[in-house]
């Protein structure tokens, strides 16, 4: 049973030392477990919130912990519960290796008893500065579309994280537009017009699956998630064509031929799903 029992605490200098500033000598990890700010989402247990300390701005995820009845509910329902900050802060971790940006880690703590259900943890990041999600970045193109480098760029950018996430054996679980975030902190104009390529910031890795190699359902829920997202966006048929061969990184022919079945798969999925959102299908796609 001690093997369920776990304490660990990773946190940089300068946060460790702003702590230290704003409460005085004491447990760094009740510290973290204390602050507060702007609050971005609080479900299950877990509160998402902006912060500032010691002039820096950050974001924290801090787990509370769930009650039994409504992990046993999430799993009766297959859906794999979150009970704390570690995925998200191993995931955060692997990408970084595997060059997928993401959001800057800064501490990590958790503190576990026997009982599963109460354990404590949270993940500190420091924040962005200026960014868009890719599904506010899109919203006005069906009436006002970007520039064709743009477009292209995005697009090869989304396919080139998606391919190297799947490669590496990892699945998102919420493989949406809203979860890729587009870094505008040089400038803006030259990004737009495709001047310089555009770096995409994959988020909300709280769901995050690793797996010696990826099951195709999990291939098909993130691909599925990700074109359901975008079907209102005004994507042309060759701009699709172009996201599946990129993924695959073989020429269209072979991709189409080679890749029928899992396409045909991801597409059905994303309708079901945007009916299902939407008591309708898309007009295209």
């Amino acid at each position: 049973m001690s093997v369920l029992r776990r304490n660990e605490l990773v946190m940089d200098d300068a946060l460790h030392a702003a702590l230290t500033a704003r409460y005085g000598p004491g447990d760094p990890f009740e510290q973290a477990m204390a602050l507060d700010g702007e609050v971005v989402r609080n479900v299950d247990g877990r509160r998402t919130f902006r912060f500032e300390l010691g002039g820096q701005p950050y974001f924290a995820k801090v787990h509370n912990g769930m009650p039994w009845r409504r992990i046993l509910r999430k799993l009766s329902q297959f859906r794999i519960p979150v009970l704390g900050a570690e995925p998200e802060w191993r995931a955060i971790h692997r990408l970084r290796k595997l060059e997928i940006p993401t959001t800057p880690p800064v501490a990590f703590g958790i503190r576990r008893g026997l009982n599963l259900a109460r354990e404590r943890s949270f993940v500190i990041t420091r924040d962005l500065g200026r960014t868009r999600t890719l599904e506010q970045e899109c919203l006005s193109w069906p009436e006002q579309p970007p520039a064709f480098a743009f477009r292209l760029q995005l697009i090869r950018e989304v396919a080139r994280i998606a391919r190297t996430l799947h490669g590496s054996g990892m699945n998102h679980r919420d493989f949406y537009l809203c979860h890729f975030r587009l870094d505008l902190n040089s400038n803006e104009n030259a990004i737009r017009s495709g001047r310089i390529p555009p770096r995409l910031h994959l988020m909300d890795l709280h769901r995050v699956q690793f797996h010696a190699r990826l099951p195709a359902r999990a291939q098909i829920k993130d691909l599925g998630g990700l074109y359901f997202s975008a079907m209102d966006i005004g994507l042309k048929p060759r701009d699709i064509l172009r996201f599946m061969r990129l993924y695959h990184g073989t020429r269209l022919r072979a991709t189409l031929l080679e890749r029928h079945t899992l396409w045909a798969r991801v597409a059905q999925r994303a309708r079901t799903q945007y009916r299902k959102e939407h008591g309708r299908l898309p007009c295209h796609g």
